[in-house]
């Protein structure tokens, strides 16, 4: 078994995880483990290392998927055999190391904005072991190999028919959206579909409620053209609407998570969506209903859409595939109530003119196809069972330092942190030993300060075992 020389420095601001990274990639591109060489195991190394197996595991699961490393069932994780030679020789000293290609992954000197990866506890990420990777590449390949001169030329900003067919056929079925295929738009998800609502519905003088806690990233968006975003805080209901009719103003629209609110996780009641949809009727408000991954509950059949009960068509429906298959595909829709068609598609255009087409085709196979139902199915129980993994091992390593929130649905969730401890520190704290979470203080306007202090912690791409090995290392950082 192979013994690696591996420094860590364990006052540098980067993460163990990250330093190991770093270190066997660069042992392999320097000639120091050569292709077919098999590496230590996991657990073999964290011994070696003096560090626990996560940042073990994360460091091995980055280099899997970028190609330095292959597991063979049965005999253990080796280097590689398929990195080319010319990137096995080590620079002249002194010298910067260009953008390396290995297989299909470019590695150039910036640093990524998303140090997350895929570590455990990362957020919005499905089980990417889990997708059927086989039956993409088919689907993909095929209408690679078909395309037509059409299809290779500019597209239809609303995006391709087909695929919006299918998708309204889906909506219809499963959530009871009442929608025509006219009045569904492909976006590049629900981040582009929330700006792309702002623009059309939206200006300077303009306001637009909001739940609070929300997503930062959509503030952001809603509040683009200048709007102001008022907050509107949630209870165990869903968005107050009684606070948003205190507010005495004028609000133009309202953006909502009735389904698995973001980020507390609970769903609005029936009394509650009906009262808001009253409220935006009387007011000629619209509503923006975030419908981003309600297809996994736990504790019932997954709950209808607001906009199925919308009877006046006060409510633009939004939706992604980034949760339910890969975040790399960049593909989610919007749907529009009819008089806001063309202002939406005219908006449309602007942004990019059109998505692109040849993963449309494949999608739309993969629904028409039923592999997209199919993948549900299984995947519900997969995320059932590593939520319940990520529960045991709260219970088990965490118990009286944190509190979860609500656990039934989604692929998150929220814990509040009990001492009065920081949110922000301890993710930093988090981050050095190889775990990816998010603080639940940048939920709230203006980032912290005023806000519970709390985790958002992901289950949705870690094993369960990874979960129950990070929840170890969680109470370990808490107890300290």
């Amino acid at each position: 078994m192979t013994t690696l020389h591996l420094p860590l420095d364990r006052s540098s601001e980067h993460p163990i995880h990250r330093q190991i990274y770093d270190g066997l990639r660069r042992a392999i591109l320097e000639g120091r483990l050569s292709p077919g060489q098999r590496v230590p195991s996991t657990r073999a190394l964290a011994e070696d290392l003096g560090v626990s197996r996560l940042p073990v595991l994360t460091a091995y699961d980055q280099l899997l998927h970028e190609g330095y490393l292959e597991g063979r069932t049965g005999s253990g994780t080796f280097v590689s055999g398929a990195i080319p030679d010319d990137l096995l020789t080590p620079p002249p000293p002194g010298a910067r190391a260009p953008a390396r290609r290995v297989g299909r992954v470019t590695h150039s000197a910036p640093r990524p904005r998303d140090e997350g990866g895929l570590g455990p506890f990362r957020m919005s990420l499905p089980a990417l072991d889990r997708f059927p990777h086989a039956i993409w590449a088919r689907l993909v390949a095929r209408r690679a190999r078909m395309l037509r001169p059409a299809d290779m030329a500019y597209g239809d900003p609303a995006g391709l028919v087909a695929l919006r067919v299918a998708v309204a056929e889906h909506l219809r079925a499963a959530r009871t959206v009442r929608c025509e295929v006219e009045q569904v738009l492909i976006v590049s998800g629900s981040q582009a579909a929330a700006r792309l609502a702002a623009t059309v519905l939206l200006g300077s003088d303009d306001r637009v409620a909001m739940e609070e806690p929300g997503s930062p990233l959509i503030r952001a968006a809603l509040g683009a053209e200048g709007a102001d975003v008022v907050p509107i805080p949630v209870d165990e209901e869903g968005i107050s609407v009684a606070a948003l009719q205190r507010r005495g103003i004028r609000v133009r629209a309202a953006y909502v998570t009735p389904s698995h609110q973001y980020p507390l996780g609970t769903s609005m009641t029936a009394a509650r969506r009906l009262a808001l949809l009253d409220w935006a009727h009387r007011e000629g408000a619209w509503l923006l209903e975030d419908d981003y991954d309600s297809e996994y509950r736990y504790v019932s059949r997954p709950l209808g859409a607001l906009q199925g009960m919308d009877a006046h068509e006060r409510v633009i429906y939004i939706g992604t595939f980034s949760k339910v298959l890969f975040p790399a595909l960049r593909v989610g829709y919007i749907v529009v109530p009819s008089a806001l068609r063309q202002r939406f598609v005219d908006a449309r255009e602007t942004f990019d003119l059109f998505s692109p087409t040849l993963y449309q085709l494949a999608l739309a196979d993969f629904l028409r196809e039923g592999h997209f139902a199919r993948h549900l199915r299984r995947m519900r129980g997969v995320y059932r069972a590593r939520r319940d993994a990520l529960l045991t091992g709260l219970a088990r390593h965490c118990a009286g330092r944190l509190t979860v929130i609500n656990a039934d649905a989604g692929l998150h969730l929220a814990v509040l942190l009990e001492g009065g401890l920081d949110d922000r520190d301890l993710v930093r704290r988090m981050a050095a030993r190889g775990l990816t979470a998010t603080p639940l203080s940048i939920c709230y306007t203006g980032g912290g300060g005023g806000g519970r202090s709390g985790l958002l912690l992901g289950f949705g791409g870690s094993t369960e075992r990874r979960l129950l090995e990070a929840t170890r290392v969680l109470g370990q950082i808490l107890e300290a």
